[in-house]
C-alpha cells in the first residue's frame, strides 16, 4: 500500500434518479464495464450505463426494500436481498430470477458471492449468516453461522475465509481451511468490513463516526479515520483507487476522503456536500482511479469524476 492518494472526486458526472425513495446500495459491474446496479426502497434493482446515465433494465421481484447487491465475477448474474427475508439470484440479461433462497427470519442486510459465484453468503437481522451452494439442486443452506448476537450488516467472502460485521460490535473471521473463528471486538456496531486485496488489513466502518484500519493477523488498529458523522445509519466506506485512500459518505450528505497512511482528510476540506440526505453507499470504480459512485436516502445515486481525471 503506497501513498499518493487521489483528491476526493467531487464533480457529478451522472445522476441516476429513477428510484422512488432511498437508494440503499450501488455496485459496479466487475472489470472495466461501465455499468452500475442500484437497489432501493422502491423494491427494485436497476441497471445503469454509468457513462450515459441511462437506465437499461429494472429487476422487480422483491416485496420489500432492497438492501444489498452482489455481482458475480462474470457479470452474468447478480444476487440481491432485503426486507422480504429472501435472497434472489438474477440472470442479468433475461431480467429473471434464477433462484429464490429462503430461510432467514428477518431482513437480509448483506449478500455476497464467492470468487466463482458457486457459493453465496447472506447475513440477516436474525444474527445468522447462511451459505448457499448454487450448484446444488437443494434450496437449503449448506451451513449456518450462528456466532453473532445481533444483526449481520456486512459480509466479505474471500478465497479462504468469510468476514462478517455485526451490530454486536464484533468482526468475525471464519478461516475455512483451518475451521477456526477469530473474533475482534470493535466496541461499536459494525456496518461495513472491506479487506485489502492482500488480506493483510481490513477497513471497518462503525456507528461511532469512525473508520478503522485493522491488522487482520493481530487485530491491532493501524489507523483511525474521523471527521465525518455516522452514528445511526449504514454508510458504507471503501478504499480509493490502489488502496491509497479511504472514502466514505456521511449522514449529512458529505463525501469524505482520507490518505490511508496518515489518516488526514484529503482536499477539498471541508468536503463537498454530495447529497441532500444520508449517503448509504460509496464504491470506487474497480479500474478507473478517477471514478466512484454514491447512493443516498435522497433517492439518487451519483457517479463522480475527480477533477484531476482525464
Amino acid at each position: 500500500m503506497s501513498s499518493g492518494a487521489q483528491p476526493v472526486p467531487r464533480i457529478v458526472h451522472r445522476t441516476l434518479n429513477n428510484h422512488r425513495g432511498s437508494v440503499n446500495v450501488a455496485r459496479y459491474a466487475k472489470g472495466t464495464a461501465k455499468y452500475i446496479l442500484t437497489g432501493g426502497q422502491d423494491r427494485t434493482v436497476r441497471l445503469w450505463n454509468a457513462d450515459l446515465g441511462t437506465e437499461i433494465k429494472v429487476y422487480s421481484a422483491h416485496g420489500y426494500e432492497v438492501l444489498s447487491i452482489s455481482v458475480a465475477h462474470d457479470n452474468a448474474k447478480f444476487a440481491s436481498s432485503g426486507g422480504d427475508r429472501s435472497v434472489f439470484v438474477w440472470d442479468v440479461t433475461a431480467g429473471t430470477t434464477l433462484r429464490r433462497l429462503s430461510g432467514h427470519m428477518g431482513k437480509v442486510h448483506a449478500v455476497e458471492f464467492n470468487e466463482d459465484a458457486s457459493v453465496l453468503a447472506s447475513g440477516s437481522f436474525d444474527a445468522t449468516v447462511r451459505l448457499w451452494d448454487l450448484r446444488a439442486q437443494s434450496r437449503q443452506a449448506i451451513q449456518v453461522l450462528e456466532e453473532a448476537r445481533d444483526t449481520i450488516q456486512t459480509i466479505h467472502v474471500g478465497p479462504t475465509n468469510i468476514i462478517t460485521g455485526s451490530v454486536d460490535g464484533h468482526v468475525r473471521t471464519y478461516d475455512l481451511r483451518k475451521g477456526q473463528l477469530r473474533s475482534d471486538y470493535i466496541g461499536h456496531p459494525v456496518t461495513a468490513v472491506l479487506p485489502t486485496q492482500d488480506m493483510s488489513t481490513m477497513l471497518v466502518t462503525t456507528l461511532d463516526s469512525h473508520l478503522r484500519l485493522m491488522d487482520m493477523t493481530t487485530g491491532k488498529m493501524l489507523n483511525d479515520f474521523t471527521g465525518h458523522t455516522n452514528s445511526a445509519y449504514r454508510c458504507r466506506g471503501c478504499f480509493g483507487y490502489g488502496e491509497a485512500s479511504v472514502l466514505c459518505g456521511d449522514e449529512n450528505g458529505m463525501i469524505w476522503g482520507w490518505d490511508l497512511l496518515d489518516a488526514k482528510p484529503m482536499p477539498p476540506h471541508p468536503p463537498p456536500k454530495g447529497h441532500h440526505k444520508v449517503i448509504t453507499w460509496t464504491e470506487q470504480h474497480p479500474t478507473d482511479k478517477g471514478e466512484m459512485v454514491t447512493s443516498s436516502a435522497d433517492g439518487t445515486a451519483k457517479v463522480w469524476r475527480a477533477t484531476s481525471a482525464s
